[in-house]
């Protein structure tokens, strides 16, 4: 007659590693504490609403040279097609950023401490940029551009 004997040592990290699966697996079904760049409308077809905000960052290099950086957030939003959207813009950081929305004739100016409230629909799916005019490029402290994902 045969035995297999297995030690202590590998019979706890297959449970360790099974409990792991296991907790991970639930959490990630059941995360109430995820905040989607998607709206989450109640009824289909109801007004999509997106809050952003402008955003800086600054850092310093060894040789003391300043970098700075300006930015939409969140970066990514995903909107559905043929539903009305309002995006809600507070200006935090900079003062001024005049912008467009590409593919579209939409322009407007985030001000810092006010808030730009922009209503749009999209008819056709793809990705459009949100493009601050200031700060188009690395060289203009940018690229100060959100992306909005039509559906």
């Amino acid at each position: 007659m045969n035995f297999i004997v297995l030690r202590k040592g590998p019979i706890i990290a297959i449970l360790v590693t099974i409990m792991v699966i296991t907790v991970g697996t639930i959490w990630a079904l059941n995360s109430n504490n995820s905040y989607p760049t998607v709206s989450i409308s109640e009824s289909a077809g109801e007004k999509q609403v997106f809050q952003l905000v402008t955003g800086e960052f600054k850092s310093e290099t060894v040789s003391g040279k300043e970098l700075e950086a300006y930015r939409w957030d969140p970066g990514t939003i995903v909107v559905e097609k043929d539903i009305p959207v309002e995006l809600r813009i507070y200006g935090v950081n900079g003062m001024e950023h005049p912008f467009y929305i590409e593919g579209t004739d939409i322009k407007g100016m985030v001000k810092k401490g006010e808030e730009t409230v922009i209503n749009v629909t999209f008819s056709k799916e793809g990705t459009y940029r949100l493009i601050c005019e200031t700060h188009e490029t690395i060289d203009r402290n940018g690229p100060m551009i959100a992306y909005i994902v039509v559906d």
